[in-house]
């Protein structure tokens, strides 16, 4: 189990309060994003394909930290954009780590040396590198060769100096089962703490739309690799075995997007991480006045093929709470990769994609134009 026992006894106990409490939505991650900038282009990638005036705003340290009093959730994982590139990141760390925040960066690790000393090893703090496979399919995927090399450089640097690192793992269509299992035995062999994997979500915006997997791919595709080591039992995954389970096509979950609610430049971003049809100005907005009906699989036609962690993470780890034994089955036994897989969720109901993203960035240009005439303006004089 990648998951410390901290975090596990500490999520467990949040979860059966909120139970007790009868609130039915309330956050178990708050995917905080500081800023879009990165210094990578990937092909899969949804969250850097807008004009400069949006890639250069940066939410403050004082933003960060009230969205992170605000949400309460007990893991905060920074994530963007490139979060590194921020240069108040480690005040925002810092911030969340005081507040006993399980905090995760989410990192393609490029600035992890020059950065480094910023930060300091902490049971509260792990680096989540990105690493899409060994060499050739991280290069890839990245659309640049050389960063596979600098990442695993960057775990080597980190785990020397006493840090907790996991690594994040998105896998497309014509993925080879076998290639991935030993890149599994590499980071493994690597120290890194723990796997965080998942099929990659088909953003609308992504550069490259011909390899998301839809969700029969996705299934037959961890069975395939799962397989090679009955069950997934000699890796070491940073996810529930529930979760994993479900990407193997045993558990069929629907989603719980408000599990993983994300604040961004623009607000509360609604529905989830990958979604962005809206946003909300506060936290309890978001909660209270979204349509959580109206998204996820089998009502909406984004969420069609979507198996990605943010959105069914939260639906594992509620099931594991109230049926714990299905989760002690799977950790002990391994997931199951053979025989049939449960019916999934019938898609004949969805309501059609509706295309928000021209009409989100001219508002929110019209903002940025607004703030920049009123700041040249200066304070008004009474």
């Amino acid at each position: 189990m990648g998951i410390p026992f901290r975090q596990i006894l500490r999520i467990g106990g949040y979860v059966v309060r909120q139970h007790l409490l009868g609130r039915r939505h309330y956050p178990l991650v708050l995917m905080l994003e500081p800023l879009f900038r990165c210094n990578l282009s990937c092909a899969g990638c949804g969250k850097i394909d807008y004009p400069d005036p949006i890639l250069n705003r940066r939410l403050s340290l004082e933003d960060c930290l009230g969205a992170i009093d605000e949400c309460g959730a007990p893991v905060v994982v920074l994530a963007g954009g490139e979060p590194l590139l921020h240069k108040e990141l480690p005040q925002i760390v810092e911030g969340a780590v005081t507040r006993r925040k399980f905090v995760i960066i989410c990192t393609n690790a490029l600035l992890l040396e020059k950065k480094i000393h910023q930060y300091q090893p902490s049971p509260y703090f792990t680096w989540s590198i990105h690493l899409d496979g060994d060499k050739g399919m991280h290069d890839r995927s990245v659309c640049q060769p050389g960063v596979y090399d600098r990442a695993v450089a960057a775990i080597k640097l980190a785990r020397a100096k006493g840090f907790r690192v996991t690594i994040n793992c998105t896998l497309f269509k014509g993925t080879d089962p076998e290639r991935v299992a030993r890149f599994f035995d590499t980071v493994m062999e690597l120290g890194v703490n723990g796997i965080t994997v998942s099929p990659g979500y088909a953003y609308e915006r992504a550069p490259d739309q011909q390899h998301f997997l839809n969700r029969k791919a996705t299934k037959e595709l961890f069975r395939s690799i799962f397989r090679l080591d009955q069950g997934g039992k000699r890796w070491v995954f940073n996810q529930s075995a529930l979760f994993l389970d479900f990407l193997a096509g045993n558990q069929a979950y629907h989603c719980t997007p408000w599990g993983n609610p994300t604040r961004t430049i623009f607000g509360w971003q609604r529905p989830c991480y990958l979604l962005g049809e809206g946003y909300a100005k506060t936290y309890r907005e978001l909660m209270e006045e979204t349509d959580w009906e109206a998204y996820g699989t089998g009502h909406y036609e984004k969420c069609a093929d979507c198996m990605v962690h943010s959105g069914y993470e939260a639906s594992a780890v509620r099931d594991a709470v109230r049926r714990p034994w299905k989760a002690a089955r799977v950790a002990w036994q391994g997931v199951t990769t053979r025989g049939p897989m449960v019916p999934d969720i019938p898609l004949g109901q969805q309501r059609p994609a509706q295309f928000t993203y021209s009409r989100n960035v001219t508002e929110r240009l019209g903002e940025i134009a607004d703030l920049k005439i009123g700041s040249e303006k200066g304070p008004t004089v009474t």
